[in-house]
């Protein structure tokens, strides 16, 4: 039976990898294309499109805004995330399950409702189609994610060494900033990578807020799909994975650099490299 269920998942998981996995297979090749359309397979292959890509404004512009948005929203983000996982963790107060309710709440609704309600707030406000309408659009819809990681992060904290570092004459803010914010590190970079890589590969928001010389790479790409079915779309879309998969990579890399064994690895090795030879 258990060999039979096994078979089972192992099947479901190939079929959801391959839905997930093919419509990037068929970008890729296609973003290196030399025709003068969009055409799977390519009937050439060539650099034109990236080159036109990175060197053209009308693509450029929307790559430096979603990078600069994202870097921006990681800041926002983390700095309401952080309070709040605190005040979740480890304070009792009124109405801390509801509360609780409100920093999920936009995991529950679809991002289109939340556009709809954005457009018409920051228009109301006089913010409309700025840089800070699309970041603070962005944190709200990164703060739950945000907050369930460091909520998990804080909570597996071992208070003892706080309270060792309150025990030997630190004031709390010395405490918070050299023992617990270190050892929240891999919490931290992990909700921030989160953070970063939603804020810099969102669409759905974006498109409703942000204005033509605010446009984001997602943006920009639907507009083109939309009006000129520029082939270059192809070219950005192939950008957009491997940037994505860069951040992953060094997301990866930072947090094992953070971890525990990776601590260890860098102290093991350490000694050896200062090791001096005993004369006989």
């Amino acid at each position: 039976m258990k060999v039979r269920e096994t078979r089972v998942f192992a099947v479901i998981a190939f079929v959801v990898a391959n839905i997930l996995i093919w419509p990037v297979l068929i970008v890729i090749p296609m973003s290196f294309s030399a025709s003068v359309s969009l055409s799977f397979p390519p009937p050439a292959y060539s650099l034109d499109y990236y080159r036109e890509f990175f060197t053209d404004p009308a693509w450029t512009g929307p790559l430096f805004n979603s990078l600069f948005i994202a870097a921006c929203n990681v800041v926002l983000t983390l700095a309401l995330a952080l309070p709040a996982s605190f005040a979740l963790t480890r304070w009792s107060f009124a109405g801390k399950a509801m509360f609780r309710l409100l920093m999920i709440a936009p995991l529950l609704v679809p991002h289109i409702v939340l556009a709809i309600g954005y457009y018409i707030y920051f228009v109301e406000i006089g913010m409309f189609q700025s840089y800070g309408s699309v970041i603070i659009a962005h944190a709200c819809i990164n703060l739950p994610a945000a907050v369930m990681v460091l909520t998990a992060g804080i909570a597996s904290l071992d208070r003892n060494l706080e309270r060792a570092s309150l025990s030997l004459g630190a004031d709390p803010r010395a405490t918070f900033l050299n023992v617990t914010v270190p050892a929240l590190g891999p919490s931290i970079m992990v909700a921030g990578f989160y953070a970063f890589i939603h804020s810099f590969d969102e669409a759905v928001i974006s498109v409703f807020i942000s204005g033509r010389d605010k446009a984001t790479l997602p943006r920009q790409l639907f507009n083109s799909f939309m009006m000129d079915m520029d082939p270059v779309i192809a070219a950005a879309s192939g950008a957009l994975v491997f940037l994505l998969v860069l951040f992953v990579l060094i997301a990866a890399l930072l947090r094992f650099a953070l971890s525990p064994s990776g601590r260890r690895r860098k102290r093991g090795a350490a000694p050896a490299s200062r090791t001096e030879k005993v004369p006989a």
